[in-house]
C-alpha cells in the first residue's frame, strides 16, 4: 500500500493506492485529540470506482475556521454531537426500513439472485449514518441466501428482527428505560458501566475469540460464587491481534465488576482487582435442560434480539442424535441439541471423550441455534476443560 501525504497551511490531502482519497481542512491550531472523522473536522472520503469493491462512496463534513472550539468535557457540545448522531441514526434507520420492504416487495428468490453487492451497500450506509450495529446486522443478511437448505426462513427471520429494531430506535422514546438502553446498545451506541461495583470471587468460566476482517473479540465469561451471578467481559484488539485482557479457563479472583445499563446487565467492566488470579477447583451451580430454555426464554422477554444466554446444565451426557449430537439429562427424558457449528470441532469430541457415557457438568451458550459448549468438569473431582 502507498501513502502519500501533502500538507499545505491548514490543509492535508492523502492519497492512497486502493482508490482512496480523504482531504482534511480546518484550524492549524487543532485541540488535542482532534483527527480525521471527529466531529467538527472538515472531511472528505471517496472510494474511487477502481478502489476494493468497486464501490463509491462519499461522507463530507465541513466546518469554517471561524467554527468554535469547545472544551473536552463540555457537556452541551456532547449533548450537541449526541442530537446529530441521533439524527443521523434515524435517517439511516429509516432508509433500511424501505430497503427491507423493497426485498418483500420484490420476493425472498431475489436477494439469492443479486447476491451480497446491495447489502454491502445498505451496510456502508449504516456505517455512514454511525450506526454500526445495524451495518452488522445487514451484513449478516449477505450471507444468509449462500447458508442452505431453508435459508429464506431464515432471511425472513433475521429481516423481521432487524425491522424490530428499526421500529424500537424510531419510537424508543415510547420504550422503557432498560428495553430502550438495549435498543441503544443493538443500533451501536457506546455506553458507559453505571452499574455500582459488586465485588465477589469470580470463576473464569469460558474466554475465547471471534475475529472478523476489522477487529478481534475476545469473551471471557464470570461466575461470581456469593452473588450467583454469571456475567460478560469484553475486550477488543485490532485485527490479528489478540485483546490484553486474559483470563485462563479455571482460574478466580477477587475483583469488583460494574454493569453496563442493557437488558439483563450482563455485560460488566473489571474494575478492582484484590488479589491475583489463582486456580481454583470450584465449580458452578447448574439447571437441567429444560430449565435452561426457560432461561432463554425469559431472557427474549427483555432482548428479542439475544443470541443466547449462558447456562451450565449439571448432570447431562452427550449422546448422538441423528446427524448430530444432543446433551440428554441424565435423570430425566429432556435434551438440548447442540448448535451445528459445534459438530465436527474438537472440543466435541474432548467433551465425548470427557464423559464417556457418564454425566458431566458443561457450560456454554444456550441459544435458538442450539447449545454451544465451552467448558466442562468431569463427573466427582476434576478440574474444568476448555471445550473452544
Amino acid at each position: 500500500m502507498t501513502i502519500t501525504l501533502t500538507c499545505t497551511n491548514a490543509v492535508a490531502e492523502v492519497v492512497v493506492s486502493g482508490g482512496i482519497y480523504l482531504r482534511w481542512h480546518g484550524s492549524a491550531r487543532g485541540g488535542p485529540g482532534r483527527g480525521l472523522g471527529d466531529e467538527g473536522d472538515g472531511v472528505r472520503a471517496v472510494r474511487e470506482p477502481g478502489g476494493e469493491g468497486g464501490r463509491e462512496r462519499a461522507v463530507e463534513r465541513t466546518a469554517g475556521p471561524s467554527a468554535p472550539a469547545t472544551a473536552p468535557g463540555d457537556p452541551e457540545a456532547a449533548r450537541r454531537r449526541a442530537e446529530r448522531r441521533a439524527e443521523r441514526i434515524t435517517a439511516g434507520a429509516t432508509e433500511l426500513e424501505q430497503r427491507l420492504a423493497d426485498l418483500l416487495r420484490a420476493g425472498l428468490a431475489g436477494a439469492e439472485q443479486t447476491g451480497g453487492g446491495p447489502w454491502e451497500e445498505t451496510a456502508a450506509r449504516m456505517v455512514d449514518a454511525q450506526a454500526p450495529g445495524l451495518a452488522s446486522r445487514v451484513r449478516e443478511l449477505a450471507a444468509i441466501p449462500s447458508s442452505g437448505p431453508g435459508w429464506p426462513v431464515r432471511l425472513l427471520e433475521e429481516c423481521a428482527l432487524l425491522h424490530l429494531l428499526d421500529r424500537g430506535w424510531l419510537h424508543r422514546e415510547r420504550l422503557p428505560d432498560s428495553l430502550a438502553a438495549t435498543v441503544r446498545s443493538r443500533v451501536g451506541l457506546s455506553t458507559s458501566a453505571d452499574g455500582p461495583p459488586v465485588r465477589d470471587h469470580w470463576l473464569v468460566l469460558a474466554q475465547y475469540d471471534t475475529a472478523d476482517a476489522r477487529l478481534t473479540t475476545r469473551r471471557v465469561w464470570l461466575y461470581g460464587a456469593e452473588t450467583d451471578r454469571t456475567v460478560l467481559l469484553l475486550s477488543y484488539g485490532a485485527a490479528g491481534r489478540p485483546p490484553e485482557l486474559a483470563l485462563p479457563v479455571g482460574l478466580a479472583l477477587e475483583a469488583e465488576v460494574s454493569a453496563y445499563p442493557d437488558a439483563g446487565r450482563r455485560r460488566v467492566a473489571l474494575g478492582r482487582r484484590f488479589a491475583p488470579p489463582e486456580p481454583t477447583r470450584a465449580r458452578p451451580r447448574g439447571v437441567t435442560t429444560s430449565r435452561a430454555t426457560v432461561r432463554y426464554g425469559e431472557a427474549l422477554r427483555d432482548d428479542p434480539w439475544l443470541d443466547s444466554v449462558p447456562v451450565v446444565l449439571d448432570r447431562v451426557v452427550p449422546v448422538p442424535d441423528g446427524d448430530g449430537w444432543q446433551l440428554a439429562d441424565a435423570d430425566g427424558d429432556t435434551a438440548l441439541p447442540l448448535a451445528r457449528t459445534t459438530g465436527g470441532q474438537p472440543g466435541l469430541w474432548r467433551l465425548v471423550a470427557l464423559s464417556g457415557g457418564a454425566p458431566v457438568t458443561v457450560f456454554g451458550e444456550c441459544g435458538h441455534r442450539g447449545f454451544a459448549p465451552l467448558t466442562a468438569w468431569p463427573a466427582g473431582r476434576g478440574t474444568a476443560v476448555p471445550l473452544c
